[in-house]
C-alpha cells in the first residue's frame, strides 16, 4: 500500500512539473519521448551540431524527438542565405532534411537588428523569434532539455 501511494504521489508531482506520467514509459528502442533545445551561438559548430541532431533523432526515433534549434549572435550565420563554412559548404540540405523531420529552427531577431541583417536573408526553414536567449529559457521552462554543441 505504501509503495502504491508513493508511486501515485510521484506520478502526480511529475504531472505538475510538466512531465506526463505516460511519457515515463520508454519506446521499444528503450528511449523516452524527448524534448530538446540545441543552443547554437557559433556557426563554426553548426555542421557538427546538425549531425548530432540527426544522430539524436536516429537513436530515439523520429516520433520520440521534439527538437528545437535556437541560434543567436554568430550562431545565426549558417541559417542565412549564401552562408558557407570554411570548406565552402552550405548546410542548406541538412537544414531542410531536419526540418522535414520536425526540427524547428529559430533565429534571434535581436541579432538580426543588431547586425543590420534583413530578415528575408533567413533560411526559409527557420523562424525569427524576438530573443534567442529568452527562447532558450522559455523552452527550458517548458521541459526542454538544454544541449550546447
Amino acid at each position: 500500500m505504501r509503495k502504491a501511494v508513493a508511486v501515485l504521489a510521484l506520478m502526480a508531482s511529475m504531472d505538475v512539473a510538466g512531465v506526463n506520467a505516460a511519457e515515463l514509459i520508454p519506446a521499444a528502442n528503450g528511449y523516452h519521448k524527448q524534448k530538446v533545445v540545441y543552443h547554437i551561438n557559433d556557426a563554426q559548430v553548426s555542421g557538427m551540431a546538425l549531425r548530432n541532431i540527426q544522430n539524436h533523432i536516429n537513436a530515439v526515433g523520429a516520433g520520440n524527438a521534439d527538437v528545437v534549434v535556437v541560434t543567436h549572435g554568430p550562431g545565426i550565420d549558417f541559417l542565412l542565405d549564401g552562408w558557407k563554412d570554411a570548406k565552402g559548404n552550405s548546410h542548406d540540405t541538412m537544414i531542410h532534411d531536419l526540418s522535414t523531420q520536425g526540427v524547428a529552427f529559430k533565429v534571434c531577431n535581436n541579432t538580426l537588428v543588431g547586425r543590420k541583417i534583413d530578415p528575408d536573408m533567413v533560411n526559409m526553414n527557420a523562424d525569427v523569434v524576438p530573443s534567442g536567449v529568452a527562447t532558450v529559457a522559455e523552452l527550458q521552462l517548458n521541459g526542454f532539455v538544454y544541449i550546447k554543441p
